[in-house]
């Protein structure tokens, strides 16, 4: 990390470093290709083997099982990635390595072959786990201890997320599902090479931020050579269970990918003034939701805190958590519609969609900011990389319990998993002092600088 005097006289860019902005679009484009890919991924394995854009003919749980154990490996392997950057390589190498991987991956995706399919999401896999827990880490990096322009920081950061989870389902989706799903994925392959190309020429902005720390002239070397503290302990005690409320947000969160998308595809009515809708589309919604809420949600937390209210981050997680389980109430919904005439009403998914965006900005972004407030520097991409496996390990959670829809059905699903969000977002907020107390005042810091 770049110590603070370097960042304070660093020239900004609308107040903030440069270097956040090479990052964003870098993230940006990343995050194209991967949503790009994601949209189609369970359209394209159910999609029939005797059509003009055939697929793989699978079942629906067949193909949500596998979209389960991709996304669970894709965001596993940044433990290995945070691992190789923190002891290797340093967190801005390893991003430049997990860019060329991607490029790689999502390039033999484009190939319209079984086994190109396989290789190309083994190599979108180890690529993903090498920039994704890394290039969150070096936003953090760029910002002193107890800057208070770090959240707002991140937020721009996950607005770059979102632009490009924005446009990827409607060109990716559009491209795949109407003329041929491998150049969907093609296009997915263009957004990463862009997003690899900025990053490269990028550098100089980010000269001092996610460097190897191992190397004997860095500044925080002597921090891997001691033991960590009773304080650092406590607080690596609270990422971790905040760690296990990852698992149950994307465990829901992620039906988005799998279930959800199925449903839009098979069940929702998507006429719309003589169109239908391509299903990969309502990807486009929680992102669209983002880029345009994002701001108001980060202002009336901040205008919550200012007014001396509970404004921890682990408060809005569990807030997070509860606003998003009650999104699947709208699904609930529209089970009940389709039962009832063969059809739901696309609304059902624009409310749902809405609801778990409102939920996400409240958890996600915040989350990834308590990360870099809490976690030890000689630990910090190790620790970042958990917290990706705890996505991915929630990603593999959703499949499964998607995959009960074809059983169990639709409604039972999505009635349960609003029943389980509430408690689980009520169980945080009773046992809130007891887990403010492990972070001996983390959050703090920024109240007195």
């Amino acid at each position: 990390m770049a110590d603070a005097k370097s960042l304070s006289e660093t020239k900004t860019i609308f107040g903030h470093p440069p270097g956040l902005y090479v990052l964003f679009f870098t993230e940006l484009w990343e995050r194209f290709s991967y949503y790009g890919m994601r949209a189609l991924f369970t359209l394209f394995l159910v999609a029939k083997t005797n059509t003009d854009n055939p697929g793989f003919g699978w079942t629906n749980s067949e193909a949500i099982a596998l979209y389960g154990w991709y996304t669970m490996l894709v965001y596993l392997a940044s433990v290995p990635g945070g691992w190789i950057a923190d002891n290797l390589l340093g967190q801005k190498k390893t991003v430049m390595l997990g860019g060329i991987l991607l490029c790689v991956g999502h390039t033999i995706l484009a190939f319209d072959t079984e086994f190109s399919f396989y290789l190309g999401c083994f190599f979108v896999i180890l690529g993903v786990g090498g920039l994704k827990p890394n290039i969150s880490s070096m936003v953090g990096g760029l910002y002193p201890k107890g800057d208070e322009r770090r959240d707002l920081g991140f937020y721009i950061f996950y607005m770059g997320i979102n632009i490009g989870g924005f446009a990827a389902p409607i060109l990716c989706g559009w491209v795949g599902e109407t003329y041929n799903w491998h150049y969907g994925f093609g296009l997915a392959a263009i957004g990463m090479f862009i997003g690899q190309i900025t990053y490269f020429y990028g550098q100089k902005y980010l000269v001092g931020v996610g460097d190897f720390i191992g190397k004997e002239s860095h500044p925080d070397r002597e921090l891997r050579k001691r033991k960590l503290t009773a304080v650092e302990k406590d607080r690596v005690k609270v990422l971790l269970i905040s760690f296990l409320l990852i698992i149950f947000f994307w465990g829901a969160f992620e039906q988005v990918g799998g279930l959800m998308n199925l449903y839009a595809k098979q069940k929702t009515d998507r006429m719309l003034m003589g169109m239908e809708i391509p299903a990969s589309w309502f990807q486009s919604l929680n992102s669209f939701f983002i880029i345009t809420l994002a701001v108001g949600v980060g202002g009336f937390w901040m205008r919550w805190k200012l007014k001396g209210k509970e404004a921890s981050s682990l408060y809005k997680i569990a807030i997070g958590i509860l606003i998003m389980g009650m999104g699947f109430l709208f699904m609930r919904f529209a089970a009940v519609d389709y039962e009832v005439a063969g059809k739901s009403a696309m609304y059902w998914l624009v409310l749902a969609y809405l609801f778990h965006t409102i939920g996400e900005l409240c958890a996600s972004p915040v989350s990834l900011s308590f990360i870099t407030k809490l976690a030890p520097v000689k630990y910090a991409a190790s620790i970042m990389g958990l917290y990706w496996a705890a996505t991915g390990l929630g990603n593999k959670l959703a499949a499964s319990i998607g995959g009960y829809a074809e059983t169990a059905g639709e409604k039972q699903i999505f009635t349960g998993i609003f029943i389980f969000c509430t408690l689980i977002a009520i169980s945080v907020i009773l046992l809130l002092k007891p887990l403010k107390r492990l972070t001996h005042g983390a959050e703090d810091l920024e109240k007195a600088q």
